[in-house]
């Protein structure tokens, strides 16, 4: 075995063979001749790819395995990290895309002598694409010696081509890598970005001096001789940025590595568009360094407010008339040590408005984030009499954390329907609880606090009027039904002795087909989570930000789609819940931690399925309590075993149930909302206590 072959864990043999993990531990101790580890640790030994294959080839346990997964093994135990394979694989995708017919007839040679045919042409393709060769150039041309071992790599990434596309399949091996190193990578996604861009507006000229995977330049609406430049100070984010914007546009693409406070790769440019996601909360970003920098036209920053070092970097950059977007921590808007220079944008009409976003809009999910909207003034411009506040948190209802179940149509719409005549006549009307064009006068105090949240005024409370006693009728009317529903007293009664079988025994004998979830997709269909299963709403999911571009039909042969009357089952968490798919349901993209059961409907009552696999002992005696989560085993859960007939009975009982769980779970959101809007009634005067 060579020195630098491809490693693989036993996770990763699990997926190539399309088992679980505890049939490759079973193979490891039954079978001699099984591959022995070539690297890892003890608890999590790692095996030579090419090993691991010729034996699941001998077993016959690798003829079905898809190629987009064996590409990704080989991408993620690259010998040189997952990183360098991913950029010598978009090398290989990028040559495929511009010059089809020379990757044809290099690729028909020997590994060696492709590895030392490929840096010439490939060398031409990144000089045309990416400007001429230089240190301050984000992706450079490796050495044969160096993609020797990407070689078996950079030909499945182009197999994987011919059947996805260039693009598609480059964005499907950075969304699998960024999938599985979260904590890696601070991301943009595709919401935000799409937000950002929409608040620019077209563009030729755009910047990202903070590009990361280059989320935002990809947002950008594409023109003909478009020009999209990125900087960022960790090399390979700005190499995987040009690589994604050279496969998914036609534009002019330079991108640079290098810390851009410090070593500004762009510093004569002029944009129409300056895109930023800066880091946050940096103390080491240049403070002793930058003092004198010309950069700091309104005011030299604090130690403490980096952020804005950025948004001064960003009009600095821009064209007079040009705009800035930012995404910014909330605490940037009021901390005092920035007061004077958010003072002084103010004076001189550089911001143009502060938009706060719901929770969970871009990591941290736990902070409301803001946009800050920025104009460069030219040398005639006249300072903006009002700037646009506003708060987006009203406009959506509560969608926990995660960014996924955020409804970002709504928040769009709502966030450009006040910017769109603010931006033309430079004032808005109100609308309360959203926006307001506020006069910059009444910002300049003492905190000059950018808030939208402490001054826009409050939304109309539905206390005060039909709104309100709406609410009540609904909730009455919801309560009768859920009394209807309400499951009859009935007398106890000993246990029952079943006969009983379990999940995976009915699996086997063709009763029901049990499929699992995943990430891959299709950026128009919304993704079933666990979130939706276990709060009863519609899919609310969405790809990751590396998946949302796969706009190929192809994509979706891989994905599980719910059909009405399946069941679908949470595995995590350890709770007891088990849902029919209804109409409305059916046809999204089973998403993550998701078990899905179709049942035979000749064989098995869906609601009789469903209802059986809701029992706590049941649950209890399927579940694992070895980890931190608790993490249920589907084909052990039971039911016993009845005649259709007697199902059908179970199941009518089971439909009630579920009838009447979602009654009260409606009951309690309008009970919830006749609460508080009779308080802020009394509260704001409109409702009196008589």
């Amino acid at each position: 075995m060579p020195d630098n072959a491809t490693e693989v864990t036993a996770a990763g043999i699990a997926r190539l063979a399309g088992v679980g993990r505890a049939a490759v531990s079973n193979w490891r101790r039954r079978h001699a001749d099984f591959p022995k580890p070539v690297g890892g640790t003890e608890t999590s030994p790692a095996f030579a790819l090419t090993d691991v294959e010729d034996w699941l080839r001998g077993q016959g346990k690798l003829a079905e395995v898809p190629l987009r997964e064996r590409v990704w093994q080989q991408l993620a135990g690259h010998p040189a990290g997952p990183v360098t394979a991913l950029l010598h694989a978009g090398g290989a995708l990028l040559l495929v895309h511009e010059r089809p017919t020379d990757w044809l007839e290099l690729s028909a040679v020997s590994d060696r002598r492709l590895a030392e045919l490929l840096p010439g042409t490939l060398g031409v393709v990144l000089t045309q694409r990416f400007g001429p060769a230089a240190p301050e150039r984000a992706v450079h041309t490796p050495d044969p010696a160096d993609l020797l071992p990407s070689v078996p790599l950079m030909r499945g990434s182009a197999e994987l081509a011919a059947e996805l596309g260039a693009r598609q399949t480059f964005e499907f091996l950075l969304g699998r890598h960024l999938d599985a190193n979260p904590r890696q990578y601070t991301l943009t996604p595709p919401g935000p970005a799409a937000l950002m861009a929409a608040l620019a507006g077209p563009a030729r000229a755009v910047l990202d001096p903070a590009c990361g995977t280059g989320a935002l330049l990809k947002a950008v609406e594409p023109r003909p001789d478009q020009l999209l430049q990125g900087q960022d100070g960790a090399p390979e984010l700005a190499a995987l940025t040009a690589l994604r914007l050279a496969l998914n546009t036609d534009a002019t693409v330079r991108t640079a590595a290098a810390d851009t406070l410090r070593a500004d790769a762009f510093e004569g440019v002029r944009a129409d568009v300056v895109l930023c996601h800066p880091p946050f909360n940096e103390r080491n970003w240049g403070h002793d360094e930058l003092a004198y920098d010309p950069r700091w036209e309104y005011g030299f920053p604090a130690r403490t407010e980096s952020e804005l070092a950025w948004v001064q970097h960003a009009l600095a950059r821009l064209r007079d008339g040009g705009t800035a977007v930012l995404l910014m921590p909330p605490a940037a808007a009021s901390r005092r040590s920035g007061r004077r220079i958010r003072a002084d944008l103010l004076r001189r009409g550089a911001l143009r408005a502060v938009v706060a976003l719901p929770a969970g809009a871009a990591p941290p999910n736990n902070v409301p984030l803001h946009l800050w909207v920025l104009r460069k003034p030219g040398p005639t411009t006249r300072p903006a009499p009002e700037v646009l506040l506003v708060d987006t948190a009203g406009s959506v209802q509560e969608a926990g954390s995660a960014r996924e179940k955020l409804p970002w149509q709504t928040v769009q719409a709502a966030v450009l329907d006040a910017w769109t005549p603010f931006d033309r006549t430079g004032t808005a009307e109100e609308q309360p609880g959203l926006s307001r064009a506020l006069p910059v006068i009444e910002l300049l105090d003492d905190d000059v606090d950018l808030a939208p949240a402490r001054h826009l005024p409050p939304p109309a409370a539905p206390g005060g009027g039909a709104e309100l006693a709406d609410v009540r009728v609904r909730l009455t009317e919801t309560l009768h039904l859920a009394a209807g529903l309400a499951p009859p007293q009935t007398e106890s009664a000993p246990p029952a002795r079943w006969p009983l079988t379990t999940v995976g025994e009915l699996a086997r004998a063709g009763a029901l087909t049990l499929r699992t979830g995943s990430a891959v997709g299709h950026a128009r269909v919304p993704v079933l989570t666990d979130y939706d299963v276990v709060s009863g709403t519609a899919p609310s999911g969405a790809l990751p930000e590396g998946d949302a571009s796969q706009e190929d039909d192809a994509l979706l042969t891989d994905a599980v789609l719910t059909e009405e009357g399946d069941v679908v089952v949470p595995v995590l968490g350890g709770g007891t819940v088990a849902r029919v798919v209804d109409a409305a349901t059916a046809g999204a993209v089973l998403g993550r931690n998701v078990t899905l059961l179709r049942p035979d409907r000749s064989a098995l009552d869906p609601w009789f399925l469903a209802g059986f696999l809701r029992g706590t002992a049941n649950n209890r005696q399927a579940s694992s309590y070895a980890s931190t989560a608790t993490r249920l085993d589907v084909r052990r859960l039971q039911l016993p075993r009845l005649p259709l007939d007697q199902q059908q009975r179970y199941g009518a009982r089971f439909r009630s149930l579920a009838d009447f769980e979602e009654a009260l779970r409606q009951a309690a959101v309008l009970g919830e909302q006749l609460v508080q809007g009779t308080y802020d009634g009394l509260t704001d005067g409109t409702l009196q206590p008589g």
